[in-house]
């Protein structure tokens, strides 16, 4: 009896991590070792970095969410269980889909994409009452024209 007791518990355990839903959290970008998968130059500016953490566990790494854009025009987002941007703010990482971002030719990121992301649209906002920039939401940086910008 006791063994069909744990028998049943095992099977109740097994049965709710098959159902439960798989995290994918981002890891700590290294400067001396990370490359990024579009351009090839090492992740050097930690705090404007970006990566995608595809569903068999893989990490793949950004140095601009300029090249994170890229890699998801060429790979699509299937395989991606998430994706992350350095807040401009506090230097956390964000899931992309629920950061907001702001763009300006004039602001220096290491490929000279141009855009931030930040926490909250408030955050954003506020930033670009100090700064000038436009306010671009998620959905609008799947077809935003990436050029790398020249500074002048």
């Amino acid at each position: 009896m006791k063994s069909l007791k744990w028998s049943g518990l095992l099977f109740i355990i097994c049965l709710l991590g098959a159902c439960g839903d798989k995290t994918y959290e981002p890891r700590a970008i290294n400067p001396e070792t990370d490359v990024c998968y579009i351009c090839n130059m090492s992740v050097t500016s930690v705090d404007f970095a970006a990566q995608a953490v595809l569903k068999n566990s893989d990490i793949v790494v950004f140095d601009d969410l300029g090249c994170l854009m890229d890699y998801i025009k060429q790979n699509g987002e299937e395989e991606i269980g998430a994706a992350y941007i350095r807040d401009t703010s506090s230097t956390k990482w964000l899931n992309i889909k629920d950061a907001s971002y702001v763009y300006s030719k004039d602001y220096w990121t290491p490929m000279n994409y141009g855009v931030l992301a930040f926490a909250s649209t408030e955050e954003a906002e506020q930033y670009t009452k100090e700064q000038p920039g436009e306010i671009i939401p998620y959905d609008k940086l799947l077809t935003f024209n990436w050029g790398v910008h020249e500074h002048e």
